[in-house]
């Protein structure tokens, strides 16, 4: 199926789908609060985040280590924090997945490992050769 098709079209039905749902069971007072309310917890916690992830890259960049795991948390934070302003419970719920450390990494565990799958899989154009030198004595 097409990404963009899920993204513009499949995502904000499940998000209203979901918002009908919980609207019913809780009322719809309570669930416009809790929208809110997750917003304003996951913009504190992906600020937290942010900042413990900015240290942790100065530190390796004072070790004169590549901070390659702090690119990645950082990119994966902002995302997190555009998921959480995003109105709804399923962005919400990936947005908080992308902010705790240990679910980050095995994201980041599960990516690479598809990643190096994939670079395996692909038909190498490599042609074996062998160089013969023919040299010829000058005597």
């Amino acid at each position: 199926m097409n990404p963009f098709f899920f993204l513009f079209i499949g995502l904000p039905a499940l998000e209203i789908f979901l918002l009908i749902k919980i609207g019913g069971q809780i009322g719809a007072l309570p669930t416009v609060a809790l929208i809110f309310l997750t917003a304003i917890i996951g913009i504190y916690f992906a600020k937290l985040q942010g900042i413990q992830t900015l240290r942790s890259g100065m530190v390796n960049l004072y070790q004169n280590k590549i901070p390659i795991y702090e690119m990645m948390s950082g990119a994966s934070i902002a995302i997190a924090a555009l998921l959480l302003i995003i109105p709804g419970f399923f962005t919400d719920l990936i947005g908080f997945l992308l902010l705790i450390p240990f679910t980050r990494k095995i994201l980041f565990k599960l990516a690479i490992k598809k990643n190096s799958k994939a670079n395996v899989e692909k038909k190498s154009e490599t042609i074996d050769g062998e160089i013969i030198e023919n040299k010829k004595d000058d005597i």
